[in-house]
This record gives structure tokens, C-alpha cells and sequence, in this order.
């Protein structure tokens, strides 16, 4: 039988360990400030039953969700004349009850609707797993990825979109990045501009049109909306809008002028306003925060604030986003529940910062001291000394007796091990051991407790 070439399914990865590392370091860092502002993590299974999955992606998500099989002989129960007629999607229906989780959102809302007896609210959650999805492999865009969510349901405070703010600053600033931007924009400021020019039935074509600016420019913008239907006259009141400039105060100052027929308009000048007043009681880090009214990520979906975060230090695109959100729950059943939630773009951070060489020479390190041993009886007398550096939470390896010191070296040198321990005769008759920093390759005779010393301090 010939033997099969060994590969991974497409749109998918295997991670090694210096790429773990690096990746644990970005998610142990989110999920420390997490915690620190009072968020807590569940996870939910892999599969959910298709039925919840199903109509709250759209045609198109319905489309790139995983299905999975009914266990045992599925075609037993399958739609006869789904199967004669080869109609796909009936048949699916009865040979699959299960898929892959496409995003945390729709597994979060069920979450809150089946456990709400045993919930505090509001709930702050924070949610590090993969999902998947059946879209075509592409550079950047894969069929498994990991997303990174942390929601509040059942609070309508503004503070939540103001922590958001402190949370992207913080956890963004211990990743090392030096130069970003969170953009905040809200959704009723988008459909009061659409309403002062009585355009409401056509907010989605305005927003999709102004989200482009960066992409097309303002003549680009101009044409889309006019072959939208917009007139000369609305391109006319939108034009000093959609270009606001100077700071967000004067931002929303000329907003609240544009906007003042506009009842939900002024409300979302309202809000930016509220926020603003938070953060300006709270220092921020690093972060550069802007109004932006060309932000319209996901309009559709939200219902208040919309953020986006982008590093300037790297030409990339988004790195994170959210935004407030009213009924997520709606869909289950469990009606008037606003919540606000934001993702943080794991997988391009880690670009980022592998192109800014940001990791840490600590966060590859997994072993800290390597003890090599010249001949067999050195085990004996190295194993009491490697359970004392590992109660002393020293990540410490003993490489097994037998081979060449040079090898020893090389496994050392080959995992980025910092520190080596030689223990040989010498060594073993005196009680100081040969301790050797691998950076510059100085060696000293030191005791036990020595070698501790410099480890730990």
C-alpha cells in the first residue's frame, strides 16, 4: 500500500512551538486585562446544533457554515427525494443537526438565553477560541481561526464603551505597540446624517459608500452615491460632513451644527460626548482615540457606538472592533437585552508584531536551564537538583546520559535554553557545579544555592 503524503486540510495550520509561544503570549496578555476589568471566561462547545447557527449570518455566512454529519448511518434518515433530486440544502437538513461554531457572538447569546437563571447581569464575558468557516483559503484569510471577544449584555451605560476604550489601550501597549488608533464613530450619527437629507431608506447605500473614503477618495464616494440615486444637492449637504477635520471636540461641535434637525443625530453626538468625558478621567497609555464618521463596520449589527483599531506602525488593516449592539438575545427568545462587545484581530497582532520584532526573548523560552551530564552516574546525582529548580518554578530539562557534551550543547543552543548546568566528577566530588550563561558563554564553579541565586533574581 503506498503511503500517504501527510498534509493539512486547506485553510488550515499547524502552529510549532516557538509560534505557540508567541501566540500564548498575546492571549495571556488580553486575557490578564480581561480579568483585571472584571471580565470573565466561558467556553462553549466546538458544534452547536445547526438550528441555532442557521439565518442569523445572512445567506451568504449560511453558506460558509461547516456542517457535520449525523453519526452512524446518516443516509438511513436522510430526504429521499432530496437525494433523487440532488437538492443540497434540503438533503442537508436531514443527514446534519450539528455544525462547526462560525463566531462566538451566536454561541454567546445562546449561552446567556439557556444559563439567564444563573447569570449576574450585566455579564462581562470574555471568550479566546476558534471558529470556522467554509470560505475560500486565501494569504490572511483561513478556514479555522482563532477569535478573541470580550461582551457585556445587560447595561446600556456608555462606561462599558468607555472600559472598551482602556482595554484596547492597555492590552495594545503591553503587546509593545507604540503608535495605534481607535476610531469611534455611532450609528445614530450615520442615520441622522442619512435623515437630514431624507435619505433614511437608503442609509445602508450611504454608509457603504462613505466607509470606502480611504479607499476611493472623496470623488469615488461621490460617484457610488450618485449612481446610488443621491442628488448634486445631497452630495452638497453630506460633502462637509463626510470631511470633517480638526479635533474630535470641533469634530463633534460642526456635528451637532449639521445635525441639529435631527433628533437621533443629536443623540449619538449625545453619547460620543459622554464617552469622551470618561476617557478624559482616565489617561490613556499609548492609543490615539478619533471621532471618525466614515466608520461604519458591521451597520447593520450595531445599534450605538462602532469602534476600530488600527496600527500606524505597519500598513495592516483592521486589528480590532466592536460596537453596542440592542436584542442579541432577541433571536433566542430573550427580548430587550442591549449589550456592547469588541474582538481583538489575534492573528494580525501577531503580524504585527513579528514584523515590529516585539515578542520578547522570554516568550519563546520554554526552558530555562538545561543540566548535561558527562557519564550515566551524573542522572543519579543531577535528579535531586533538577526537582529543586523545578520547585523553585525554574522550567528546568535533564538531558539523558549517554551523549556527547557537543550534542547537549546544540539541544541547548537549538531551543534557546539560557542556562546549562555540567556536572561531571569534578562537579560531583565538590559539590560546585560548572554553571554556563549560553548568551556569552561564561562558565563559573558555583553551589546549588548560587546557581539558584542567579537564576531567580
Amino acid at each position: 500500500m503506498a503511503s500517504i503524503k501527510p498534509s493539512v486540510p486547506k485553510g488550515t495550520r499547524d502552529f510549532s512551538p516557538a509560534e505557540m509561544a508567541k501566540r500564548n503570549f498575546i492571549f495571556d496578555t488580553i486575557k490578564g486585562v480581561f480579568r483585571k476589568y472584571g471580565y470573565q471566561q466561558i467556553e462553549t462547545p466546538s458544534m452547536e446544533n445547526l438550528s441555532t447557527l442557521t439565518g442569523k449570518y445572512g445567506d451568504e455566512g449560511d453558506k460558509l457554515i461547516f456542517k457535520i454529519l449525523n453519526s452512524g448511518d446518516f443516509l438511513a434518515k436522510a430526504d429521499a427525494n432530496a437525494l433523487v433530486n440532488r437538492n443540497s440544502q434540503q438533503a442537508t437538513s436531514s443527514i446534519s443537526e450539528k455544525a462547526l461554531r462560525y463566531d462566538l457572538t451566536v454561541p454567546f447569546a445562546r449561552y446567556v438565553v439557556q444559563h439567564q437563571n444563573e447569570i449576574t447581569f450585566p455579564f462581562k464575558r470574555f471568550q479566546v477560541q476558534p471558529v470556522w468557516r467554509a470560505d475560500r483559503p486565501q494569504k490572511g484569510r483561513y478556514r479555522e481561526f482563532y477569535q478573541c471577544d470580550a461582551d457585556v449584555v445587560g447595561s446600556a451605560s456608555l462606561l462599558n464603551e468607555a472600559e472598551f476604550i482602556m482595554i484596547y489601550d492597555e492590552a495594545l501597549s503591553l503587546l509593545g505597540l507604540k503608535d495605534f488608533t481607535i476610531k469611534i464613530n455611532n450609528r445614530k450619527i450615520l442615520s441622522g446624517i442619512a435623515q437630514i437629507i431624507d435619505k433614511s431608506d437608503n442609509i445602508i447605500d450611504l454608509t457603504v459608500a462613505i466607509d470606502k473614503l480611504d479607499k476611493i477618495g472623496m470623488d469615488g464616494v461621490i460617484k457610488e452615491l450618485m449612481e446610488k440615486g443621491f442628488t448634486e444637492a445631497d452630495i452638497n449637504k453630506l460633502q462637509p460632513v463626510i470631511l470633517l477635520e480638526g479635533s474630535n471636540d470641533e469634530k463633534l461641535a460642526s456635528l451637532r451644527h449639521a445635525l441639529k434637525d435631527s433628533e437621533v443625530g443629536l443623540q449619538g453626538c449625545d453619547e460620543i460626548q459622554t464617552v469622551f468625558n470618561y476617557i478624559a478621567n482616565c489617561k490613556l497609555r499609548t492609543a490615539n482615540l478619533e471621532l471618525d464618521i466614515t466608520l461604519a463596520r458591521g451597520l447593520n449589527y450595531y445599534t450605538g457606538a462602532i469602534f476600530e483599531v488600527k496600527t500606524n506602525e505597519v500598513a495592516m488593516g483592521s486589528i480590532g472592533g466592536g460596537g453596542r449592539y440592542d436584542d442579541l438575545t432577541g433571536m433566542f427568545g430573550l427580548k430587550g437585552l442591549t449589550g456592547a462587545g469588541i474582538s481583538f484581530g489575534a492573528d494580525r497582532i501577531y503580524d504585527v508584531m513579528e514584523e515590529l520584532n516585539l515578542f520578547p526573548a522570554s516568550a519563546e523560552q520554554s526552558t530555562q536551564v538545561l543540566i548535561c551530564c558527562f557519564e550515566a552516574e551524573g542522572e543519579t546525582y543531577a535528579l535531586p537538583l533538577l526537582q529543586k529548580l523545578r520547585n523553585q518554578n525554574i522550567n528546568s530539562e535533564l538531558y539523558p546520559a549517554g551523549a556527547k557534551i557537543k550534542k547537549q550543547m546544540e539541544y541547548a543552543n537549538n531551543k534557546q535554553i539560557p542556562y546549562t548546568i555540567l556536572i561531571g566528577s569534578d562537579e560531583m566530588q565538590s559539590g560546585l557545579l560548572t554553571f554556563k550563561n549560553m548568551e556569552s558563554g561564561e562558565q563559573e564553579k558555583l553551589s546549588v544555592e548560587d546557581i539558584l541565586g542567579r537564576i531567580t533574581k
